[in-house]
């Protein structure tokens, strides 16, 4: 069995792959991270291990883990199964070279466009040649209600809601639709773009908003919230294949 663990700025994913199946999946706080591996590691045989984090993670605590299982620590020089032709790949977020994986392993040979809608909106693209140039970074949902909220001296900093009103006949409703309209147009208007240039497009939704737009979009996607710990397993099988 794999075992993959994606590390956020405050919380960690980890999912337990029997090939490419998922088995399990948790998520805790980061304080909590050595004392769950000890124990999915006392209920699952786990072979292989691979860690990805945007966020902090010190020496100390890596080295514990290598203590658990046999790990790979993934970043610009673990090898990938596409063509990273990014300008920068040393500051290429590890989670965007997951999503990329994930793409080429489910989408062979297909130009796929990938979207993770989390505390940033991330899209990226890789070709039916499983060239992978870049992509964009935008405000996630939340970073929008928070920066209207910020910087402005009156505008409440309101939930997420699906449900809003064609016109904001209220503060509130205002700022619901203009963040909801802001983020599905940019959506949308992308897709456009990628059709007009790239031929039989897939297109991914992911991230802990993927419900959330996905009730909201207009094209054709493929809505998959687990398509990073997907990626993650996919690298580890491809390092394991050695």
């Amino acid at each position: 069995m794999n075992l993959v663990i994606d590390i956020g700025n405050t919380q960690v994913k980890s999912a337990i792959f029997k090939g490419n199946t998922l088995i399990k999946k948790d998520v805790f706080l980061k304080d909590d991270l050595i004392r769950t591996l000890e124990r999915i590691a006392t209920l699952y045989p786990v072979s292989n291990a691979i860690l990805s984090s945007v966020g902090t993670i010190n020496d100390l605590d890596i080295n514990k883990i290598r203590k658990i299982f046999k790990l790979i620590l993934l970043d610009h020089n673990t090898k990938i199964p596409f063509t990273n032709l990014y300008d920068t790949p040393k500051t290429l977020g590890v989670d965007r070279i997951a999503l990329v994986a994930a793409a080429v392993s489910q989408f062979p040979k297909r130009n796929t466009l990938i979207f993770d809608a989390g505390s940033c909106l991330t899209y990226d693209l890789v070709n039916k040649k499983n060239e992978y140039y870049g992509g964009a970074i935008s405000p996630g949902v939340k970073m929008r209600y928070k920066a209207l909220h910020s910087y402005t001296s009156n505008l409440p900093e309101l939930d997420p809601k699906i449900e809003v009103p064609k016109i904001g006949n209220t503060t509130e409703n205002a700022i619901h639709l203009g963040v909801l309209n802001g983020i599905i147009l940019e959506i949308e208007g992308v897709i456009k773009q990628f059709k007009d240039k790239y031929d039989k497009l897939t297109v991914i939704l992911t991230g802990g908003d993927t419900i959330f737009l996905a009730k909201n979009l207009k094209s054709t996607i493929f809505a998959n919230p687990n398509f990073l710990l997907e990626g993650l397993n996919h690298i580890l099988i491809y390092n394991s294949d050695e």
